[in-house]
Protein backbone atom coordinates (compact mmCIF):
# COMPACT_ATOMS: atom_id res chain seq x y z
CA UNK A 1 0.00 0.00 0.00
CA UNK A 2 1.68 3.65 -1.48
CA UNK A 3 2.19 5.98 2.20
CA UNK A 4 -0.15 8.94 2.38
CA UNK A 5 2.64 12.11 0.65
CA UNK A 6 1.01 15.43 1.97
CA UNK A 7 2.19 18.43 3.01
CA UNK A 8 0.49 22.07 3.56
CA UNK A 9 1.89 24.48 0.93
CA UNK A 10 4.28 27.35 2.64
CA UNK A 11 4.05 30.68 1.14
CA UNK A 12 7.42 30.17 -0.54
CA UNK A 13 6.43 27.36 -2.25
CA UNK A 14 6.04 26.90 -6.55
CA UNK A 15 3.11 26.57 -8.43
CA UNK A 16 1.62 23.01 -8.01
CA UNK A 17 2.81 21.24 -11.16
CA UNK A 18 0.11 18.66 -12.96
CA UNK A 19 0.80 15.05 -12.21
CA UNK A 20 1.70 13.00 -15.19
CA UNK A 21 -0.89 11.07 -16.81
CA UNK A 22 -1.07 7.25 -16.09
CA UNK A 23 -0.07 5.80 -12.64
CA UNK A 24 0.86 8.44 -10.14
CA UNK A 25 3.65 7.06 -7.76
CA UNK A 26 5.13 8.42 -4.34
CA UNK A 27 7.79 9.88 -6.16
CA UNK A 28 5.25 11.86 -8.67
CA UNK A 29 3.29 13.75 -5.49
CA UNK A 30 6.86 14.25 -4.07
CA UNK A 31 8.47 15.85 -7.14
CA UNK A 32 4.48 17.78 -8.32
CA UNK A 33 4.60 20.73 -6.40
CA UNK A 34 8.63 22.05 -7.33
CA UNK A 35 9.75 24.44 -9.83
CA UNK A 36 12.07 23.56 -11.71
CA UNK A 37 15.05 24.54 -10.04
CA UNK A 38 13.72 22.80 -6.41
CA UNK A 39 12.57 19.55 -9.12
CA UNK A 40 16.43 20.12 -9.83
CA UNK A 41 17.47 19.82 -6.03
CA UNK A 42 15.42 16.92 -5.31
CA UNK A 43 16.20 15.13 -7.90
CA UNK A 44 20.18 14.96 -8.04
CA UNK A 45 20.68 12.10 -5.25
CA UNK A 46 23.58 10.72 -3.90
CA UNK A 47 26.98 12.61 -3.34
CA UNK A 48 28.22 14.93 -2.47
CA UNK A 49 26.12 17.38 -3.16
CA UNK A 50 25.98 21.34 -2.92
CA UNK A 51 22.72 23.19 -3.16
CA UNK A 52 23.18 26.98 -2.95
CA UNK A 53 19.77 28.41 -1.36
CA UNK A 54 19.33 31.84 -1.73
CA UNK A 55 17.05 33.46 0.84
CA UNK A 56 13.08 33.12 0.31
CA UNK A 57 13.52 30.45 -2.19
CA UNK A 58 12.03 27.16 -0.41
CA UNK A 59 15.35 25.75 0.68
CA UNK A 60 13.30 23.42 3.30
CA UNK A 61 10.59 22.47 0.94
CA UNK A 62 13.56 21.07 -1.80
CA UNK A 63 15.98 19.59 0.74
CA UNK A 64 12.91 17.89 2.73
CA UNK A 65 12.04 17.09 -0.75
CA UNK A 66 14.97 15.63 -1.28
CA UNK A 67 14.98 13.33 1.47
CA UNK A 68 11.32 12.05 0.54
CA UNK A 69 12.05 11.77 -3.00
CA UNK A 70 14.95 9.72 -2.49
CA UNK A 71 13.32 7.41 0.30
CA UNK A 72 10.75 6.61 -2.16
CA UNK A 73 12.83 5.88 -4.92
CA UNK A 74 14.95 3.57 -2.71
CA UNK A 75 18.03 5.88 -3.31
CA UNK A 76 18.48 6.21 0.53
CA UNK A 77 17.19 4.03 3.45
CA UNK A 78 14.55 5.57 5.56
CA UNK A 79 16.09 4.87 9.07
CA UNK A 80 19.63 5.25 7.86
CA UNK A 81 19.12 9.45 6.58
CA UNK A 82 20.42 11.85 9.30
CA UNK A 83 19.43 15.53 8.47
CA UNK A 84 21.31 17.94 10.46
CA UNK A 85 20.44 21.14 11.36
CA UNK A 86 21.18 24.16 14.08
CA UNK A 87 18.13 25.15 15.96
CA UNK A 88 15.41 22.77 17.55
CA UNK A 89 12.75 24.15 15.74
CA UNK A 90 14.36 24.32 12.62
CA UNK A 91 15.00 20.24 13.16
CA UNK A 92 11.29 19.80 14.15
CA UNK A 93 9.73 21.55 10.98
CA UNK A 94 11.98 19.21 9.36
CA UNK A 95 10.73 16.27 10.92
CA UNK A 96 7.20 17.34 10.21
CA UNK A 97 7.49 18.17 6.74
CA UNK A 98 9.63 14.24 6.32
CA UNK A 99 6.82 12.68 8.09
CA UNK A 100 3.69 14.49 5.96
CA UNK A 101 5.56 13.28 2.73
CA UNK A 102 5.88 9.46 3.90
CA UNK A 103 9.48 9.83 5.37
CA UNK A 104 9.04 9.88 9.33
CA UNK A 105 11.45 7.64 9.73
CA UNK A 106 14.45 10.08 8.70
CA UNK A 107 16.25 11.69 11.67
CA UNK A 108 16.27 15.34 11.74
CA UNK A 109 18.40 16.27 14.57
CA UNK A 110 20.31 19.65 15.47
CA UNK A 111 24.50 18.79 15.73
CA UNK A 112 24.69 18.46 19.27
CA UNK A 113 21.50 16.50 19.96
CA UNK A 114 22.74 14.03 17.23
CA UNK A 115 26.16 14.08 18.98
CA UNK A 116 24.08 13.66 22.75
CA UNK A 117 22.80 10.68 21.61
CA UNK A 118 25.45 8.67 20.82
CA UNK A 119 27.47 9.94 23.55
CA UNK A 120 25.15 8.98 26.09
CA UNK A 121 24.61 5.21 24.02
CA UNK A 122 28.37 4.37 24.21
CA UNK A 123 30.27 6.51 26.47
CA UNK A 124 29.11 3.80 29.52
CA UNK A 125 30.03 0.73 27.21
CA UNK A 126 33.80 2.45 26.02
CA UNK A 127 34.45 3.70 29.75
CA UNK A 128 32.42 1.52 32.39
CA UNK A 129 31.34 4.57 33.44
CA UNK A 130 28.25 6.74 33.66
CA UNK A 131 28.40 9.35 31.60
CA UNK A 132 29.26 13.21 33.32
CA UNK A 133 26.84 15.16 33.89
CA UNK A 134 25.83 18.08 31.15
CA UNK A 135 26.66 21.80 32.71
CA UNK A 136 23.38 23.44 32.04
CA UNK A 137 25.85 26.91 31.64
CA UNK A 138 29.18 28.07 32.15
CA UNK A 139 29.18 31.10 34.34
CA UNK A 140 29.12 29.41 37.40
CA UNK A 141 32.02 27.06 36.70
CA UNK A 142 34.08 29.86 35.44
CA UNK A 143 33.38 32.14 38.78
CA UNK A 144 35.16 29.29 40.83
CA UNK A 145 37.87 28.74 38.39
CA UNK A 146 38.42 32.56 38.72
CA UNK A 147 38.15 32.19 42.33
CA UNK A 148 40.98 29.65 42.82
CA UNK A 149 43.19 31.95 40.80
CA UNK A 150 41.97 34.87 42.84
CA UNK A 151 40.76 36.94 39.54
CA UNK A 152 37.29 39.08 40.76
CA UNK A 153 35.24 39.38 37.70
CA UNK A 154 31.67 41.04 37.55
CA UNK A 155 28.53 38.97 35.58
CA UNK A 156 29.54 40.94 32.61
CA UNK A 157 33.23 39.35 32.14
CA UNK A 158 32.29 36.13 33.19
CA UNK A 159 29.82 36.10 30.39
CA UNK A 160 32.40 37.12 28.02
CA UNK A 161 34.58 34.58 29.44
CA UNK A 162 32.06 31.62 28.89
CA UNK A 163 31.80 33.46 25.13
CA UNK A 164 35.46 32.93 24.63
CA UNK A 165 35.68 29.19 26.15
CA UNK A 166 32.50 28.98 23.08
CA UNK A 167 34.88 30.41 20.52
CA UNK A 168 38.26 27.80 21.37
CA UNK A 169 36.25 24.87 21.72
CA UNK A 170 34.12 25.44 18.06
CA UNK A 171 37.41 26.23 16.28
CA UNK A 172 38.38 22.43 17.83
CA UNK A 173 41.37 24.49 19.30
CA UNK A 174 43.66 23.12 22.51
CA UNK A 175 44.01 25.29 25.24
CA UNK A 176 47.67 25.65 23.69
CA UNK A 177 46.27 26.88 19.95
CA UNK A 178 44.21 29.65 22.29
CA UNK A 179 47.08 30.82 24.16
CA UNK A 180 48.53 32.04 20.67
CA UNK A 181 45.01 33.69 19.28
CA UNK A 182 44.50 35.01 22.89
CA UNK A 183 47.42 37.13 22.51
CA UNK A 184 46.52 38.91 19.30
CA UNK A 185 42.29 38.91 19.76
CA UNK A 186 40.82 41.33 21.40
CA UNK A 187 39.68 40.13 25.22
CA UNK A 188 37.31 40.62 27.53
CA UNK A 189 38.33 44.51 29.02
CA UNK A 190 40.28 44.34 32.04
CA UNK A 191 41.10 40.24 31.43
CA UNK A 192 44.94 39.81 30.62
CA UNK A 193 45.53 37.31 27.66
CA UNK A 194 47.86 35.46 30.83
CA UNK A 195 44.70 35.43 33.27
CA UNK A 196 42.20 34.91 30.67
CA UNK A 197 44.65 31.69 29.40
CA UNK A 198 44.66 30.53 32.98
CA UNK A 199 41.17 30.95 33.55
CA UNK A 200 40.62 27.97 31.07
CA UNK A 201 43.31 25.78 32.46
CA UNK A 202 41.22 26.26 35.27
CA UNK A 203 37.77 25.96 34.17
CA UNK A 204 38.49 23.05 32.69
CA UNK A 205 40.03 21.52 35.90
CA UNK A 206 37.08 22.18 37.87
CA UNK A 207 35.25 20.54 35.49
CA UNK A 208 37.37 17.62 35.76
CA UNK A 209 37.36 17.64 39.18
CA UNK A 210 33.54 17.38 39.39
CA UNK A 211 32.68 15.07 36.20
CA UNK A 212 30.95 17.53 34.38
CA UNK A 213 30.93 18.30 30.34
CA UNK A 214 30.05 21.42 29.01
CA UNK A 215 27.57 21.80 25.77
CA UNK A 216 30.64 21.56 23.56
CA UNK A 217 32.44 19.35 25.01
CA UNK A 218 29.96 17.18 23.82
CA UNK A 219 30.65 16.84 19.96
CA UNK A 220 34.12 16.84 21.31
CA UNK A 221 34.09 13.88 23.10
CA UNK A 222 31.56 12.29 20.43
CA UNK A 223 34.21 13.19 17.27
CA UNK A 224 37.38 11.86 19.74
CA UNK A 225 35.41 8.24 20.53
CA UNK A 226 34.46 7.57 16.92
CA UNK A 227 38.15 8.45 15.74
CA UNK A 228 39.47 6.41 18.36
CA UNK A 229 37.44 3.75 18.68
CA UNK A 230 36.85 1.43 15.86
CA UNK A 231 34.28 -0.61 17.49
CA UNK A 232 32.25 2.89 17.88
CA UNK A 233 32.75 3.85 14.42
CA UNK A 234 31.66 1.14 12.46
CA UNK A 235 28.61 0.99 14.51
CA UNK A 236 27.52 4.69 13.86
CA UNK A 237 29.08 4.77 10.09
CA UNK A 238 26.52 1.17 10.36
CA UNK A 239 23.68 3.20 11.38
CA UNK A 240 23.63 6.15 9.34
CA UNK A 241 25.02 6.68 5.48
CA UNK A 242 22.96 9.30 4.23
CA UNK A 243 23.75 13.08 5.20
CA UNK A 244 21.82 16.19 4.58
CA UNK A 245 23.40 19.50 6.48
CA UNK A 246 21.52 22.68 6.27
CA UNK A 247 22.50 26.05 6.76
CA UNK A 248 26.35 24.73 6.11
CA UNK A 249 27.93 27.95 6.02
CA UNK A 250 26.72 28.06 9.67
CA UNK A 251 29.17 24.86 10.39
CA UNK A 252 32.03 25.47 13.05
CA UNK A 253 35.38 23.42 12.64
CA UNK A 254 34.53 21.99 15.65
CA UNK A 255 30.90 20.55 14.14
CA UNK A 256 32.81 19.88 10.77
CA UNK A 257 35.10 17.52 12.58
CA UNK A 258 32.21 15.51 13.94
CA UNK A 259 30.59 15.36 10.80
CA UNK A 260 33.80 14.11 9.16
CA UNK A 261 33.70 11.21 11.89
CA UNK A 262 30.25 10.38 10.95
CA UNK A 263 31.11 10.10 7.46
CA UNK A 264 34.56 8.20 7.01
CA UNK A 265 35.78 7.47 3.57
CA UNK A 266 31.71 7.76 2.24
CA UNK A 267 29.94 10.58 0.07
CA UNK A 268 26.89 10.56 0.56
CA UNK A 269 26.11 14.43 1.92
CA UNK A 270 24.59 17.02 0.95
CA UNK A 271 25.07 20.27 2.03
CA UNK A 272 22.67 23.55 1.78
CA UNK A 273 23.27 26.96 2.67
CA UNK A 274 23.60 30.62 1.48
CA UNK A 275 27.29 32.07 1.81
CA UNK A 276 25.06 35.69 1.72
CA UNK A 277 23.54 34.79 4.92
CA UNK A 278 26.89 33.56 7.21
CA UNK A 279 26.13 35.75 10.62
CA UNK A 280 27.66 33.79 13.16
CA UNK A 281 31.42 34.17 12.20
CA UNK A 282 31.83 34.96 16.29
CA UNK A 283 30.15 31.24 16.68
CA UNK A 284 33.20 29.98 14.07
CA UNK A 285 30.65 30.44 10.75
CA UNK A 286 32.84 30.72 8.24
CA UNK A 287 30.99 32.43 4.75
CA UNK A 288 33.93 30.17 2.55
CA UNK A 289 32.65 27.21 3.71
CA UNK A 290 30.52 26.28 1.25
CA UNK A 291 33.10 27.09 -1.74
CA UNK A 292 35.67 25.14 0.28
CA UNK A 293 32.69 21.97 0.37
CA UNK A 294 32.88 22.19 -4.05
CA UNK A 295 36.50 23.00 -3.91
CA UNK A 296 37.50 19.43 -1.03
CA UNK A 297 34.50 18.15 -3.55
CA UNK A 298 35.93 19.14 -6.84
CA UNK A 299 32.96 16.05 -8.47
CA UNK A 300 30.35 17.65 -6.05
CA UNK A 301 26.96 18.92 -8.14
CA UNK A 302 26.23 22.15 -7.57
CA UNK A 303 21.86 23.09 -7.65
CA UNK A 304 21.31 26.85 -7.32
CA UNK A 305 17.62 27.86 -5.95
CA UNK A 306 17.78 31.98 -6.95
CA UNK A 307 13.96 32.43 -7.22
CA UNK A 308 12.42 33.93 -3.80
CA UNK A 309 8.81 32.99 -3.74
CA UNK A 310 8.75 35.68 -0.32
CA UNK A 311 9.82 38.89 -1.82
CA UNK A 312 8.87 41.63 -4.52
CA UNK A 313 11.02 42.48 -7.50
CA UNK A 314 12.14 45.67 -5.72
CA UNK A 315 12.79 44.28 -2.55
CA UNK A 316 15.07 41.14 -4.31
CA UNK A 317 16.68 44.01 -6.68
CA UNK A 318 17.85 45.73 -3.18
CA UNK A 319 19.40 42.31 -1.89
CA UNK A 320 21.32 41.78 -5.32
CA UNK A 321 22.67 45.44 -5.26
CA UNK A 322 24.27 44.87 -1.67
CA UNK A 323 25.89 41.88 -2.89
CA UNK A 324 26.70 42.48 -6.42
CA UNK A 325 30.23 41.37 -7.49
CA UNK A 326 30.66 38.71 -4.80
CA UNK A 327 30.09 35.92 -5.93
CA UNK A 328 26.77 35.92 -4.19
CA UNK A 329 23.70 34.46 -5.66
CA UNK A 330 21.24 36.20 -7.77
CA UNK A 331 17.88 36.45 -6.76
CA UNK A 332 14.94 37.14 -9.04
CA UNK A 333 11.18 37.51 -7.44
CA UNK A 334 8.82 34.63 -8.66
CA UNK A 335 5.57 36.41 -9.02
CA UNK A 336 7.33 38.91 -10.78
CA UNK A 337 5.44 41.79 -9.16
CA UNK A 338 7.52 44.59 -9.00
CA UNK A 339 6.67 46.06 -5.82
CA UNK A 340 7.51 49.70 -4.56
CA UNK A 341 10.94 50.55 -4.00
CA UNK A 342 12.31 50.33 -0.72
CA UNK A 343 12.14 54.47 1.48
CA UNK A 344 14.77 55.84 3.37
CA UNK A 345 13.98 58.04 6.55
CA UNK A 346 16.36 60.71 7.51
CA UNK A 347 15.59 61.95 11.44
CA UNK A 348 17.58 64.72 13.44
CA UNK A 349 17.73 62.27 16.36
CA UNK A 350 16.94 58.65 18.08
CA UNK A 351 14.13 59.58 19.03
CA UNK A 352 12.68 61.22 16.43
CA UNK A 353 13.83 58.31 14.38
CA UNK A 354 11.68 55.96 16.04
CA UNK A 355 9.06 58.35 16.55
CA UNK A 356 9.10 57.94 12.55
CA UNK A 357 9.04 54.20 12.43
CA UNK A 358 6.61 53.91 14.94
CA UNK A 359 4.29 56.69 12.83
CA UNK A 360 5.06 54.39 9.66
CA UNK A 361 3.27 51.27 11.40
CA UNK A 362 0.50 52.86 12.69
CA UNK A 363 -0.32 53.94 9.01
CA UNK A 364 0.28 50.53 7.58
CA UNK A 365 -1.97 48.88 10.78
CA UNK A 366 -4.56 51.65 9.93
CA UNK A 367 -4.49 50.14 6.11
CA UNK A 368 -5.44 46.90 7.13
CA UNK A 369 -2.31 45.31 7.92
CA UNK A 370 -2.07 43.13 11.18
CA UNK A 371 0.43 44.53 13.42
CA UNK A 372 1.74 41.03 13.35
CA UNK A 373 2.72 41.22 9.88
CA UNK A 374 4.96 43.70 10.74
CA UNK A 375 8.95 44.03 11.93
CA UNK A 376 11.37 46.58 13.17
CA UNK A 377 14.97 45.01 13.00
CA UNK A 378 17.65 46.44 14.68
CA UNK A 379 21.53 45.70 15.02
CA UNK A 380 21.47 45.41 18.61
CA UNK A 381 19.58 45.38 21.84
CA UNK A 382 19.61 48.58 23.31
CA UNK A 383 18.29 49.80 20.31
CA UNK A 384 14.75 48.35 21.39
CA UNK A 385 13.69 50.81 24.08
CA UNK A 386 13.09 53.77 22.16
CA UNK A 387 11.49 51.65 19.58
CA UNK A 388 9.29 49.85 22.34
CA UNK A 389 8.17 53.58 24.01
CA UNK A 390 7.66 55.04 20.26
CA UNK A 391 5.13 51.90 19.48
CA UNK A 392 3.31 52.37 22.66
CA UNK A 393 2.63 56.03 22.06
CA UNK A 394 1.13 55.34 18.80
CA UNK A 395 -1.59 52.66 20.04
CA UNK A 396 0.80 49.70 18.90
CA UNK A 397 1.88 46.71 21.15
CA UNK A 398 5.19 45.07 20.72
CA UNK A 399 7.22 42.16 21.34
CA UNK A 400 10.64 41.75 21.36
CA UNK A 401 12.16 39.05 20.01
CA UNK A 402 15.91 37.21 20.38
CA UNK A 403 16.45 39.44 23.96
CA UNK A 404 14.76 40.90 26.80
CA UNK A 405 12.73 43.89 26.32
CA UNK A 406 14.93 47.10 27.29
CA UNK A 407 13.43 48.14 30.91
CA UNK A 408 14.02 44.37 31.94
CA UNK A 409 17.72 44.33 31.05
CA UNK A 410 19.82 43.90 34.53
CA UNK A 411 22.27 46.52 34.31
CA UNK A 412 19.06 49.20 33.03
CA UNK A 413 16.52 47.68 36.03
CA UNK A 414 19.19 48.58 38.55
CA UNK A 415 20.79 52.28 36.15
CA UNK A 416 16.49 53.43 36.87
CA UNK A 417 16.61 52.24 40.16
CA UNK A 418 19.40 54.45 41.16
CA UNK A 419 17.76 57.11 39.28
CA UNK A 420 14.28 57.01 41.31
CA UNK A 421 16.30 57.12 44.60
CA UNK A 422 18.94 59.86 43.65
CA UNK A 423 18.20 63.62 45.25
CA UNK A 424 17.00 66.52 42.82
CA UNK A 425 19.91 69.14 42.58
CA UNK A 426 20.39 71.60 39.76
CA UNK A 427 22.88 69.36 37.15
CA UNK A 428 21.50 69.00 33.48
CA UNK A 429 19.55 65.80 33.07
CA UNK A 430 22.25 64.18 30.99
CA UNK A 431 25.19 64.96 33.40
CA UNK A 432 23.30 63.59 36.60
CA UNK A 433 22.51 60.34 34.64
CA UNK A 434 25.99 60.01 33.31
CA UNK A 435 27.27 60.46 36.46
CA UNK A 436 24.94 57.78 38.27
CA UNK A 437 25.60 55.42 35.78
CA UNK A 438 29.31 55.29 35.60
CA UNK A 439 28.46 54.21 38.93
CA UNK A 440 27.54 50.76 37.11
CA UNK A 441 30.44 50.74 35.11
CA UNK A 442 29.59 53.21 32.30
CA UNK A 443 32.35 55.29 30.68
CA UNK A 444 32.53 57.52 28.04
CA UNK A 445 34.09 55.14 25.38
CA UNK A 446 32.62 51.90 24.41
CA UNK A 447 34.80 48.81 25.42
CA UNK A 448 36.66 47.20 22.38
CA UNK A 449 34.89 44.07 22.97
CA UNK A 450 31.39 43.25 21.67
CA UNK A 451 30.16 40.25 24.07
CA UNK A 452 28.19 40.83 27.25
CA UNK A 453 30.36 44.00 28.64
CA UNK A 454 29.69 45.67 25.41
CA UNK A 455 25.67 44.94 25.64
CA UNK A 456 25.99 46.16 29.11
CA UNK A 457 27.72 49.86 27.97
CA UNK A 458 25.29 49.78 25.02
CA UNK A 459 22.16 49.58 27.62
CA UNK A 460 23.31 52.19 29.46
CA UNK A 461 24.31 54.51 26.75
CA UNK A 462 20.90 54.19 25.29
CA UNK A 463 19.92 55.94 28.63
CA UNK A 464 22.48 58.51 28.61
CA UNK A 465 21.32 59.38 25.03
CA UNK A 466 17.75 59.30 26.06
CA UNK A 467 18.59 61.99 28.71
CA UNK A 468 20.89 64.25 26.39
CA UNK A 469 18.00 64.56 24.30
CA UNK A 470 15.12 65.23 26.87
CA UNK A 471 17.12 68.03 28.34
CA UNK A 472 16.42 70.16 31.15
CA UNK A 473 17.40 70.04 35.16
CA UNK A 474 14.49 67.61 36.77
CA UNK A 475 15.90 64.33 37.64
CA UNK A 476 13.03 63.02 38.97
CA UNK A 477 10.20 63.79 36.11
CA UNK A 478 12.98 61.90 33.96
CA UNK A 479 13.55 58.96 36.75
CA UNK A 480 9.25 58.93 36.41
CA UNK A 481 9.01 59.22 32.52
CA UNK A 482 11.50 55.96 32.41
CA UNK A 483 9.42 53.86 35.25
CA UNK A 484 6.15 54.90 33.30
CA UNK A 485 7.42 53.80 29.96
CA UNK A 486 8.70 50.65 31.40
CA UNK A 487 5.06 50.10 33.06
CA UNK A 488 3.49 50.75 29.43
CA UNK A 489 6.38 47.81 27.95
CA UNK A 490 4.89 45.61 30.33
CA UNK A 491 1.32 45.72 28.99
CA UNK A 492 0.01 42.50 27.72
CA UNK A 493 -0.28 42.10 23.78
CA UNK A 494 -2.53 40.30 21.38
CA UNK A 495 -1.48 41.12 17.77
CA UNK A 496 1.93 43.10 18.06
CA UNK A 497 4.74 44.36 16.34
CA UNK A 498 8.06 42.44 16.40
CA UNK A 499 11.01 44.33 17.07
CA UNK A 500 14.01 41.72 16.68
CA UNK A 501 17.74 42.17 16.20
CA UNK A 502 18.74 41.18 13.07
CA UNK A 503 20.58 37.76 13.97
CA UNK A 504 17.36 36.50 15.92
CA UNK A 505 15.37 37.37 12.86
CA UNK A 506 17.35 34.65 10.60
CA UNK A 507 15.27 32.18 9.00
CA UNK A 508 11.62 34.55 9.65
CA UNK A 509 9.90 36.84 7.26
CA UNK A 510 7.43 39.50 7.57
CA UNK A 511 5.04 41.25 5.14
CA UNK A 512 6.12 44.93 6.10
CA UNK A 513 9.93 45.07 7.75
CA UNK A 514 11.52 48.67 8.71
CA UNK A 515 15.22 48.71 9.09
CA UNK A 516 16.87 51.13 11.22
CA UNK A 517 19.84 52.93 12.72
CA UNK A 518 21.96 52.58 8.84
CA UNK A 519 24.15 54.89 10.15
CA UNK A 520 28.30 54.30 10.76
CA UNK A 521 29.04 52.87 14.17
CA UNK A 522 25.90 51.24 14.42
CA UNK A 523 25.73 49.23 11.17
CA UNK A 524 28.61 48.45 9.86
CA UNK A 525 28.79 48.20 14.34
CA UNK A 526 31.69 50.47 15.02
CA UNK A 527 33.30 47.47 16.65
CA UNK A 528 33.49 46.20 13.17
CA UNK A 529 36.93 47.32 11.33
CA UNK A 530 38.79 44.75 9.41
CA UNK A 531 37.30 43.80 5.76
CA UNK A 532 36.11 40.56 7.33
CA UNK A 533 34.20 42.14 9.78
CA UNK A 534 33.06 44.98 7.65
CA UNK A 535 31.62 41.94 5.27
CA UNK A 536 30.08 40.33 8.20
CA UNK A 537 27.69 43.63 8.83
CA UNK A 538 27.12 43.88 5.20
CA UNK A 539 25.45 39.84 5.34
CA UNK A 540 24.26 41.37 8.05
CA UNK A 541 21.76 44.05 6.38
CA UNK A 542 21.50 41.32 3.54
CA UNK A 543 19.57 39.10 6.27
CA UNK A 544 17.21 41.92 7.19
CA UNK A 545 16.59 42.93 3.80
CA UNK A 546 15.40 39.63 2.61
CA UNK A 547 12.97 39.18 5.69
CA UNK A 548 10.58 41.56 3.99
CA UNK A 549 7.73 40.18 1.71
CA UNK A 550 5.96 43.46 0.36
CA UNK A 551 7.54 46.33 1.62
CA UNK A 552 10.73 47.59 2.89
CA UNK A 553 12.49 51.01 4.73
CA UNK A 554 15.42 52.02 5.82
CA UNK A 555 16.29 55.03 8.52
CA UNK A 556 19.18 56.87 10.01
CA UNK A 557 19.75 59.33 13.18
CA UNK A 558 21.74 62.15 12.27
CA UNK A 559 22.95 62.57 16.13
CA UNK A 560 22.94 60.56 18.66
CA UNK A 561 22.96 63.30 22.08
CA UNK A 562 25.83 65.63 21.36
CA UNK A 563 27.40 63.23 18.84
CA UNK A 564 26.88 63.06 15.41
CA UNK A 565 27.01 60.23 12.49
CA UNK A 566 27.30 59.73 9.11
CA UNK A 567 25.18 57.14 6.95
CA UNK A 568 26.03 53.97 6.44
CA UNK A 569 28.21 53.02 3.60
CA UNK A 570 26.24 50.26 2.65
CA UNK A 571 23.21 53.04 1.55
CA UNK A 572 25.05 54.41 -1.70
CA UNK A 573 25.03 50.49 -2.91
CA UNK A 574 21.11 49.74 -1.81
CA UNK A 575 20.08 52.58 -3.53
CA UNK A 576 18.33 51.73 -6.83
CA UNK A 577 19.21 53.49 -9.80
CA UNK A 578 18.04 56.02 -11.83
CA UNK A 579 15.42 55.68 -14.78
CA UNK A 580 18.55 57.50 -16.65
CA UNK A 581 21.72 55.47 -14.87
CA UNK A 582 23.43 56.23 -12.05
CA UNK A 583 21.65 55.79 -8.41
CA UNK A 584 18.93 57.73 -6.95
CA UNK A 585 19.63 60.15 -4.04
CA UNK A 586 18.53 59.25 -0.73
CA UNK A 587 15.00 60.41 0.43
CA UNK A 588 14.26 62.07 3.66
CA UNK A 589 10.63 61.10 3.20
CA UNK A 590 9.07 58.94 6.07
CA UNK A 591 9.37 55.38 5.83
CA UNK A 592 5.49 54.11 5.74
CA UNK A 593 4.24 51.79 3.32
CA UNK A 594 0.71 50.71 2.92
CA UNK A 595 -0.15 47.19 2.96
Amino acid sequence: MARPVSEAVPSDAAPAAELPAGEVTDADRILAGLDEQQRLAATTLGGPVAILAGAGTGKTRAITHRIAYAVATGEQAEHASLALTFTARAAGEMRTRLARLGAGGVQARTFHAAALAQLSHFWPRITGSRMPALLPQKASTLADAAAQLRLRLPTAQLRDAAGEVEWRKSQAMTIEDYAVQARIRPLPTGIAPEAMIDLHMAYERVKDERRQIDFEDVLLATAGMIEREPVVADEVRSRYRHFTVDEYQDVSPMQQRVLAAWLGDRRDICVVGDPSQTIYSFAGADAASLSRFVHDHPDAEVVRLERSYRSTAAVVGCANRLMRGRDALTLSAASGEAGREPSLGVHANDSAEAAAIAAACRAQVDAGADAGEIAVLIRFHAQSGLIEQALASVGLSSTVRGSQRFFEIPVVKRAVMMLRSAPADDRPVFQAVTDIVMGLGYRAQPPETHGEERAQWDALHALVTLAEEVGGTDLPAFARDLQRRAQTEHEPSVSAVTIATIHAAKGLEWRHVHVCGLAEGLLPISHATTLAEIDEERRLLYVAITRAQRTLSFSWAKGSGHQLRQPSRFLAEIAPPRAGGGRRGASTAGAAGGR
